[in-house]
């Protein structure tokens, strides 16, 4: 089957969303929910299918529409829209704000060159993981991944590290909000063995993902830890299914892995 890598989302904790206050600018939400209705499968829309996905009134998403398009972030032909290139300008604010990315990169690619196989690193964002830097050797996935690209934390190598970091009560309140969804044959689904998973990431300090994303797919992940020992990122290799196995990539790949992440590691805590 093909992963569809997800749109982005509020973040989540596992608690329920923030009750608007004070300091809430209503328009503002709108903007942001208008920008996050564009995707893949909606590249181009109308005004009345902009209201529609976002639950704006069609005055309301015209006005949000326009003014997008007045500040250079989104085109018209006069029937449709679709957002340009500056929108990227937002995501890569947060991305040059942050050390990991510019300390990273020679490093993951280094490990590239020494396994010859894909990596990357991703970041937490509710019961997502959200890619912040891939390297690859060869197209592996269906799914084409790239800085901000989601999917489901529980049913990956890097979220199953990430989860680790979590407190059991946090886990245990994402399953509820968020019941993974079968992806393959192989995707654990049942809330007891995900948490074993996890713990079981917590214990060794790597996560093996077994065809659970994809059924062609295997990875390993180890994490990424701040100066006062916090997770905050996480680090994979991925490999095709029919030349790898899970038992080669812990004993060939994981001592390169776990390397990288604590050359990494090291290098945001002098940050």
């Amino acid at each position: 089957m093909t992963v569809a890598a997800s749109q982005p989302s509020p973040a989540d904790e596992g608690s329920a969303p923030p009750v608007p206050g004070d300091g809430y600018v209503q328009s503002f939400a709108r903007g942001l929910g208008v920008i996050r209705s564009f995707s893949a499968d909606a590249p181009r829309q109308t005004i009345t299918q902009v209201a529609a996905s976002t639950g704006l009134t069609r005055a309301g998403a015209r006005r949000v529409l326009l003014t997008l398009q007045s500040l250079g972030y989104a085109a018209s032909d006069g029937r449709l829209f679709w957002l340009t290139p500056k929108i990227l300008d937002l995501g890569f604010s947060y991305l040059s704000s942050q050390p990991l990315w510019h300390l990273s990169e020679p490093i993951v690619e280094a490990l590239v060159a020494k396994v010859k196989d894909s990596s990357s690193i991703a970041v937490l964002d509710g019961h997502e993981i959200v890619y912040m830097l891939r390297v690859p050797t060869r197209k592996v996935m269906r799914v084409t991944l790239g800085a901000g690209s989601r999917l489901p934390a529980f049913s990956t190598s890097l979220g199953r590290v990430l989860l680790a970091g979590l407190d059991d009560e946090t886990l245990q309140a994402l399953l509820r909000r968020h019941p993974p969804q079968a992806l393959t044959e192989h995707t654990l689904t049942d809330p007891a063995a995900l948490l074993a998973a996890v713990h079981q990431a917590r214990r060794e300090g790597f996560a093996a993902n077994d065809r659970e994303l994809e059924t062609g797919l295997v990875s390993i992940a180890a994490p990424i830890f701040d100066r006062a020992g916090r997770t905050v990122a996480a680090l994979n290799v991925g490999a095709a299914y029919a030349r790898d196995s899970v038992a080669r990539l812990r004993q060939e790949v994981l001592p390169e892995l776990l390397k990288a992440a604590h050359d990494i590691s090291a290098l945001l805590q002098r940050t």
